[in-house]
């Protein structure tokens, strides 16, 4: 399975990255192919390093702006010229869509993914990894905009949220195409 992962391009603690590396570890000894923004910064770069180390593939969509970012040890490596267009290449890829922890870029991704699926424009699996808690706010957000009508489908047939990558992967398999 082609696994498209959102997450930080940032350097952050072990808080954020030992779940990753979990992730990391999982993805790679399924045999699945990491499909991510092509970075060798901050999570990205320790996400692709703890896939590669556990046997996984890596499938890197890049932007030209940051090409000099771009992880050298990828199996596969797309340079876009310009975000949505590596947005689009991101959802395209992947079986399945993980959301690991991140910034503004993140949300945005997370973002046009659901609006992109609460449309029927895709029906892969989504499943955000809320590490620590970090993505409460978002949930509660959502839940509230399902509750007071605001999606045309149920939340939970647009999302997943998961405490744990175990859960992440129970969630994914559970979704998989026989």
């Amino acid at each position: 399975m082609n696994i498209t992962v959102f997450c930080s391009a940032n350097s952050l603690d072990d808080t954020y990255t030992a779940p990753a590396a979990e992730f990391a570890r999982l993805l790679g000894e399924a045999g699945h192919t990491l499909v991510w923004g092509g970075s060798h910064a901050g999570l990205m770069g320790e996400l692709a390093d703890g896939v590669k180390a556990a046997g996984g593939r890596l499938v890197g969509i890049s932007v030209e702006f940051l090409r000099h970012k771009a992880y050298e040890g990828a199996d596969e490596l797309v340079t876009m010229p310009d975000l949505p267009t590596r947005k689009a290449e991101l959802l395209a890829h992947g079986d399945a869509l993980v959301v690991l922890v991140g910034g503004i870029g993140t949300l945005d991704e997370i973002t046009e993914v659901l609006e992109l699926k609460k449309h029927g424009l895709h029906d892969k699996p989504v499943v955000v990894l809320d590490t620590e808690g970090f993505y409460t706010g978002l949930r509660l957000q959502l839940e509230r905009m399902d509750a007071e009508g605001f999606l045309p489908r149920p939340l939970a047939e647009l999302v997943a949220f998961a405490r744990t990558p175990a859960e992440v992967f129970a969630h994914l398999s559970a979704h998989q195409p026989q």
